[in-house]
């Protein structure tokens, strides 16, 4: 089975020198990699870490697709789809939030024969009040994820713990003929939506992550990009 793994990149100039390291540095037996990196219009040193990191031994087969300028984290993904060509995508995000390690986790279903879809969900636990996670802005990303979740089970019919995580694997066939508007971070709920109004239902595993603060380079805002997944949600319950 051949995995693409999509990586979209907006001023990670700190981590995805390590990030691209974990990925490449990822073995499961019987997958082969295709690893898309798609930096979306960095203005930070991203795109100079990539260029010399793409030279050194231990940073492998992998291909850049660099947006002239920032078009959002769901037009990055949509570039990093038209350019797949495993049996099956995944994304991971620039950031160290995500573990790689995990990806082996949500292929497990895959082979085993349990699902065509697979989330890794942070949220089948309560937060563990570590430093990360004691903050307000945590605790109303936490809460509103949790809404979204909810709101996704209710409209969808399919119960649902973690919409927004950005672990998401699923066919490459899946999304072929599926038309993709998102350009932010209301790709989570539109994906899943067509996804769901499909008939695929979605197998969620346990992942760890490691939350970073805004201090440390979060671009999510949780208020206004919660409100935008909110309509995303209800709008794709009606509409293509």
């Amino acid at each position: 089975m051949k995995l693409s793994i999509i990586i979209p990149v907006f001023n990670e100039e700190k981590t995805i020198a390590e990030m691209l390291k974990r990925v490449s540095n990822i073995n499961i037996d019987g997958i082969e990699k295709q690893i898309i990196l798609v930096n979306d219009g960095s203005t930070d040193a991203t795109a100079s870490e990539i260029r010399f990191r793409s030279n050194r031994d231990e940073i492998r087969n992998f291909k850049i697709i660099n947006h002239e300028e920032n078009m959002g984290k769901g037009a990055a993904v949509r570039t990093g789809i038209a350019n797949a060509n495993g049996d099956y995508i995944i994304i991971q995000d620039a950031d160290l939030e995500y573990n790689p390690k995990d990806i082996e986790k949500l292929v497990r279903p895959i082979f085993e024969g349990k699902s065509k879809v697979v989330y890794g969900t942070r949220l089948k636990r309560l937060p563990s009040f570590s430093k990360e996670e004691r903050t307000p802005r945590f605790l109303l990303h936490y809460m509103g994820n949790k809404f979204l979740s909810l709101l996704t089970s209710i409209l969808y019919g399919q119960w649902i713990t973690d919409m927004e995580t950005c672990y998401k694997l699923f066919p490459r066939k899946a999304v072929e003929d599926i038309k993709l508007n998102a350009r932010g971070f209301e790709f989570e709920p539109e994906i899943t939506s067509k996804l769901l109004k499909r008939g695929y239902k979605i197998l969620e595993v346990p992942i760890t992550t490691k939350p970073r603060g805004y201090n440390e380079g979060k671009k999510l805002n949780t208020v206004k990009d919660g409100f935008i997944a909110l309509w995303s949600l209800l709008k794709y319950r009606f509409v293509e």
